[in-house]
């Protein structure tokens, strides 16, 4: 039986261990929702683009943000739905909320902790509301 050589064993080695992590990996959803209960000032303001690209850095060197997005404003939301075979579109969110969704991200994580963890360090949290949900694939 022919040998494999050293540096092919490692790759076979690499891309099974690889696929073996992707498999036990779990994404997640990551939604951001402003408050407006929280105010903050224009110093504080000014200080969230840096925060979170540094955030994102991070997470993507880390392997667990495969990615994320700011929403745009409520005004250009439109809200649809198709009922008896007719499309109706509205102006605006689903609903009126104090809360409403200002960015996502997708993480794929070991497990609901580490999951947890990443969301945690997000600067959001300090300002917003961070809701995580499992993706069911």
């Amino acid at each position: 039986m022919p040998s494999i050589p050293d540096e092919s064993q490692r790759l076979i080695e690499s891309n099974l261990l690889k696929r073996l992590t992707e498999e036990a990996a779990v994404k997640f959803m990551l939604f951001t929702y402003r408050d407006p209960s929280v105010p903050l000032d224009p110093e504080q303001r000014a200080t969230v683009p840096a925060a979170v690209a540094a955030w994102c850095d991070e997470m993507d060197a880390r392997g667990v943000r495969l990615a994320g997005h700011v929403l745009g404003p409520l005004s250009e939301a439109r809200t649809l739905r198709i009922r008896e075979d007719e499309l109706s579109v509205d102006d605006g969110p689903v609903s009126e909320q104090t809360l409403q969704i200002a960015g996502f991200n997708i993480l794929e994580c070991a497990d609901l902790d580490e999951a947890l963890e990443v969301a945690s360090k997000n600067p959001g949290a300090s300002f917003g509301v961070l809701e995580l949900r499992a993706i069911e694939e």
